[in-house]
């Protein structure tokens, strides 16, 4: 004869295992121990044979209640665990996401700030000394430290397109003058009333042209080449 605790009850058996004795160790999840381990687990316990006939289905009851409550408390605690590692994950993937934004930020001002600096060292048409006459070299040289480096090869697509840097060109038809070919050229009478002979005024005045309507030399490079005029 032996011994199967219940939740704190024993049970007398001819047998292992009886139905009630089948769900010790269901809360816990451990599999059915020995003979030994469950004579030694009962060895405190009270007998369900010791406990009058009329309350043994309600001892069984209450067992397999405190059994399944638990399972229930088990799950639930499972259930919390998943959720918090859940939420941590989330948390990270927000503090990253919020990190690369940070980044993002910092590296967009840091570029603001360099183009800022560099249109601040840019040189104005006044500081050019006028000459009588002007190379192509020259021309460039001071597009170059007029332009925004950035900028420069946009501008001077432009420019090979209109003039060839030609500061002097002149369209027979349509009368537009000068590097950026302004229509008619006496616009350019706003950055300087030396606009027929100075380069360094014409570039001015392009530029300026190009910021207002295009946003920059690139943009209007970009309309230039879808349709060939700007």
């Amino acid at each position: 004869m032996s011994r199967i605790s219940v939740r704190g009850f024993a049970v007398a058996s001819a047998t292992a295992v009886t139905t009630v004795g089948a769900v010790v160790g269901v809360a816990s999840g451990t599999t059915q121990p020995s003979n030994d381990n469950l004579e030694a687990t009962a060895a405190d316990a009270t007998l369900l044979a010791d406990i009058p006939m009329g309350q043994q289905a309600q001892v069984q009851v209450s067992s397999l209640t405190q059994q399944a409550e638990a399972q229930a408390a088990a799950a639930d605690a499972a259930a919390k665990k998943s959720a918090e590692e859940a939420a941590r994950v989330q948390a990270a993937k927000t503090a990253e996401a919020k990190k690369q934004a940070a980044e993002e930020e910092a590296e967009r001002k840091r570029e603001d700030a360099e183009a800022r600096a560099n249109r601040d060292s840019l040189r104005d048409a006044s500081s050019f000394s006028a000459k009588s006459s002007y190379t192509v070299a020259e021309v460039k040289a001071i597009a170059r430290q007029m332009v925004p480096a950035d900028q420069f090869q946009c501008f001077s697509n432009i420019v090979n397109h209109e003039s060839t840097w030609n500061y002097q060109a002149q369209n027979a038809s349509s009368g537009a003058y000068g590097l950026v070919q302004a229509l008619p050229g006496s616009k350019m009478s706003s950055a300087g009333d030396d606009w027929r002979t100075n380069p360094a005024t014409q570039i001015k005045w392009g530029l300026n042209y190009m910021n207002s309507r295009y946003d920059s030399p690139c943009g209007a490079w970009s309309f230039w080449q879808a349709n060939h005029w700007y």
